[in-house]
């Protein structure tokens, strides 16, 4: 496997538990939390055999591919550690950019109904997924347990399709592999942890949340572009206008007023409308 941390990443103190396989790097990283381990610490595999995504649905994984976990205990704050998938995003989309081929990664959208799929470039999907060509490279994942002392112990999720994707998902996915890298889980790790200090070292300071929103903004899927988020209890209409402070989903709605999402599927253009009726 050969999975190593950054030198940066070391200097900071960062620690790492490398599995030939498991179940879950966040169930193992949590386990861990509750028996006393406090992180920074990098739990990584490229073998996870039950990995999960959001609202408890089943992320398919393969053996070849990047699941990696990263454990920190936190003030009980959940609203700010929440902020922190932000910064996974912003950290794994430099990581990516690293490992791409230089012809995938200098690639343009050639306009703006392009530009809402994802397609012909890297971004970033509004809360936890990352798309290349319009298809599913990756996946975050962010769980919190509360520990005995009233800490937070928070796992950051990170699934990244290397050598391979699963085929017959209602959306489209791909693989590193499939866009022309011959990089190994063990190469995209190493670039994710370098890229991950920088970022969470900027969102620490004063006023980071803010540099991180603005990074984020910079690679975000659909800006400006129809929009529908499934809220479970109905779907909301109507355009992506940014991410607010707290980097929640801010949409101006068919009405002409705005709202403000802290969870939902968001789905645009008409994939939206025909994925929700």
């Amino acid at each position: 496997m050969g999975f190593t941390l950054a030198p940066g990443a070391i200097q900071k103190g960062y620690a790492l538990r490398v599995f030939d396989a498991v179940g879950s790097t966040n169930a193992e990283a949590l386990e861990q939390a509750a028996a006393g381990v406090v992180g920074p610490v990098w739990f990584v595999t490229d073998n996870q055999t039950s990995g999960r995504g959001r609202r408890g649905r089943p992320w398919q994984d393969g053996s070849g591919n990047l699941a990696a976990t990263l454990l920190l205990v936190m003030p009980a704050d959940p609203a700010r550690a929440a902020t922190l998938g932000f910064v996974a995003g912003v950290a794994l989309t430099e990581a990516l950019r690293a490992v791409l081929p230089n012809e995938s990664r200098v690639r343009t959208a050639p306009d703006g109904a392009d530009l809402a799929s994802g397609r012909g470039r890297l971004v970033v999907k509004w809360p936890n997924d990352l798309l290349f060509d319009g298809g599913k490279i990756s996946g975050i994942l962010l769980e919190t347990r509360f520990r005995a002392d009233g800490s937070l112990a928070l796992a950051i999720g990170i699934g990244v399709n290397v050598v391979s994707h699963p085929e017959g998902l209602p959306y489209p996915a791909t693989s590193l592999r499939a866009l022309g890298s011959s990089g190994t889980a063990a190469d995209l790790f190493l670039a994710l942890s370098d890229a991950w200090v920088v970022a969470y070292d900027a969102w620490e300071q004063p006023s980071g949340l803010m540099e991180i929103r603005r990074r984020w903004l910079e690679s975000a899927a659909g800006t400006g572009t129809p929009v529908s988020v499934n809220l479970g209890e109905r779907i909301l209409r109507g355009t992506f206008e940014t991410i607010d402070e707290q980097c929640r989903f801010v949409i101006r709605t068919e009405d002409g007023s705005t709202e403000t999402i802290a969870a939902g599927d968001v789905h645009f253009g008409t994939v939206a409308t025909v994925a929700n009726n």
